[in-house]
């Protein structure tokens, strides 16, 4: 009982306390992280139609007109909160390449990011490759991508346009936080 009394205390107070989510702004503003991010809300289905081909984006799953106003989004809250952002990895498939550029006006395909969900096969290969990438930078390195593939990489499930900020270690990275723009 008592502790239930101290979680409603606490949930009363936060608005007139530090977020958690200000303060994983407050590492962000400060540069040398990396950023994944999920790409935005895509049109209804799991994973992509048959007969999909990477370079015909009408053959893949893409952002909603929803996503697509998320991804703006989360780019204006970069830039209000000025943000630094460094090089813009993304994954190949269009719905990553659109969120990128929608939020930050670029994108440079990597191949590690690529869809991992239904490629078992390819797990072992792109995460370490996706290690590889994990390098503290002056900029915040920004590297969008799928849940599946996240999820590889750091254990983490992220919901459509989350975002999960990794610190860059010598013996590999620790998770600093996760943001999620309503």
């Amino acid at each position: 009982m008592q502790a239930m009394r101290i979680l409603a205390l606490a949930i009363l107070l936060l608005p007139f306390g530090l977020h958690a989510d200000d303060k994983l702004w407050e590492v962000l503003k400060r540069g040398g992280q990396v950023l994944l991010i999920r790409h935005t809300i895509t049109d209804a289905g799991v994973g992509d139609p048959p007969g999909m081909k990477l370079a015909e984006c009408a053959t893949q799953r893409n952002l909603s007109e929803e996503g697509r106003a998320h991804a703006r989004r989360i780019g204006e809250a970069f830039r209000k909160r000025q943000i630094p952002a460094g090089r813009v990895l993304s994954s190949p498939w269009c719905r990553c390449v659109e969120t990128a550029q929608l939020a930050f006006g670029r994108a440079e395909v990597a191949e590690p990011l690529s869809n991992l969900f239904g490629r078992p096969e390819n797990r072992e290969r792109q995460v370490a490759a996706m290690k590889k990438l994990l390098v503290k930078t002056e900029r915040n390195l920004v590297l969008v991508s799928h849940g599946s593939t996240i999820a590889a990489l750091t254990g983490i499930s992220p919901g459509t346009g989350e975002m999960i900020v990794l610190t860059p270690e010598q013996s590999g990275f620790r998770v600093a936080g996760r943001l999620l723009l309503e």
